[in-house]
């Protein structure tokens, strides 16, 4: 489906906002130099798009790491792409507003690329929503999305909003291929991403999947990441290695064949390693 032949290569939003189709997560990163050093080996080897939340505490370090590789490695600001997205507990319109304003101070950056609500708190969401849509007007946020969103709630969403989610990032992975909202996103011109693309390494001695990258020469990372990208899902794997990052991204040599997609796609059990977004209590 995606036509994906580079690390560089974006995906268009339906506001025209250019996204790559792979980036770096930093899920569980601890803040300081563990976060600064994989932020900056990832743009350093050509990553472009970098992944936080206000929920994973690290904003700081994610901010140095882009400000000391813009320096060394010569990037614009321009061409990154930074995501952060607004907690459950600062979900409301002013409430909203601030957290946005503290992450963006965090990072030290003058606008995010994209702003995402993290979790679909009912009764808080529309209102979280109105604060996304009021930051895209002035130009402080190139694009807003949401997280963790199912059908029914991107359908309760968008009766209300005065502009329909650029992108809704999921768990997605091969074990849980949401079928029914890839279904539902692409109608609507949302693009899906994909968070815990590799389930975490639950994944990674699958024997289908191990036979398959066996037959490309691949990781079995490599061929989820594939996978991701040929079924038109942008995917933000984590890493704090440098030769995993490195791995990681080098998924624009070799293609998965149809068949081969199938047989992934038939692996799925809709099995969640994460909350499952009609019941969480956070």
């Amino acid at each position: 489906m995606t036509t994906a032949k580079h690390l560089n290569d974006k995906v268009v939003l339906h506001n025209g906002v250019a996204m790559p189709w792979l980036g770096l997560g930093v899920f569980k990163v601890e803040d300081g130099s563990v976060v600064v050093n994989s932020v900056k080996d990832a743009i350093k080897n050509g990553y472009r798009s970098i992944d936080t939340a206000a929920i994973y505490d690290n904003e700081t370090g994610v901010g140095q790491g882009i400000r000391e590789a813009m320096a060394e490695y010569g990037v614009a600001r321009e061409d990154l792409f930074i995501t952060s997205k607004v907690w459950n507990a600062d979900l409301g319109y002013e409430l909203t507003l601030a957290a946005f304003e503290t992450s963006l101070k965090k990072l030290g950056l003058d606008y995010l690329d994209l702003y995402l609500i993290h979790w679909p708190v009912v009764g808080k969401y529309k209102e979280a929503w109105r604060a996304l849509e009021t930051l895209y007007k002035q130009g402080r946020v190139k694009a807003i999305g949401v997280s963790n969103f199912h059908v029914h709630h991107l359908q309760d969403l968008m009766k209300d909003a005065e502009i329909v989610p650029m992108v809704d990032q999921v768990e997605y992975h091969p074990l849980l291929a949401q079928n029914d909202l890839r279904a539902f996103t692409r109608e609507n011109n949302i693009q899906l991403e994909a968070w815990s693309p590799l389930m975490q390494g639950g994944l990674l001695d699958h024997p289908v999947l191990t036979e398959i990258a066996g037959r490309h020469g691949k990781s079995v990372a490599q061929v989820i990441l594939r996978w991701d990208l040929q079924n038109g899902v942008v995917t933000i794997p984590k890493s704090i290695k440098e030769a995993r990052i490195i791995e990681n991204g080098s998924v624009f040599d070799f293609e998965l064949s149809s068949d081969e997609i199938a047989q992934i796609d038939a692996l799925n059990e809709d099995k969640r390693v994460g909350p499952d977004p009609d019941n969480f209590d956070f």
